[in-house]
């Protein structure tokens, strides 16, 4: 059995509660993390066994009805998520910076594995929803051809949900813009 993480995503506070506690009691998982988002969207992430992580994920999207936004389940997810997730990725050159931006938080943790899978790339950071309405953005560096490819490769895993917002590859940023990149 394969480790693997879910998500549920919703549009209420109270319905996210409900959803992240039914999904605790579903199955053997761990609740990494669940909070509310901006606009007052809850996110509930779990890790776990691939078995348990997508029974989990399928009771909580089940009793979040119509409050439901977006799940997603990832078996072996790529080991950069957690740490772009929680802002420790520490890359070490931006040759070029990659940046894409979804309407949801499980559109970009799908579209940012997807990314890391692609091509040899580090991701940067994954800002999920807080103080952006919703939105969700990652960054990414590498080569300008890898970033070119993750970005283009992790956009349509995005658009295929209908999420993507908007992308960009930048070759070589100025050091100004380095500075706000970590």
């Amino acid at each position: 059995m394969a480790r693997a993480i879910g998500m549920v995503e919703v549009t209420t506070v109270s319905h996210g509660f409900l959803a992240a506690d039914e999904m605790a009691k579903t199955s053997e998982v761990e609740v990494l993390q669940a909070e509310v988002t901006c606009p007052g969207k809850f996110v509930i992430l779990i890790a776990g066994e691939l078995a348990a992580v997508k029974t989990s994920v399928e009771r909580g999207a089940r009793v979040s009805g119509d409050k439901l936004i977006d799940t997603f389940v990832l078996g072996n997810p790529h080991e950069s998520i957690f740490p772009a997730i929680y802002g420790t990725a520490e890359p070490t050159d931006v040759n070029a910076l990659g940046v894409l931006e979804t309407y949801d938080v499980a559109a970009m943790i799908e579209a940012a594995d997807i990314a890391a899978k692609t091509a040899i790339v580090e991701l940067i950071e994954l800002r999920l929803a807080k103080g952006m309405c919703g939105k969700s953005y990652m960054t990414l560096t590498g080569t300008v051809s890898a970033v070119e490819a993750a970005i283009e490769k992790a956009k349509s895993g995005a658009g295929d949900k209908g999420m993507f917002l908007d992308s960009v590859v930048i070759a070589n940023p100025s050091t100004e813009i380095r500075k706000y990149i970590f």
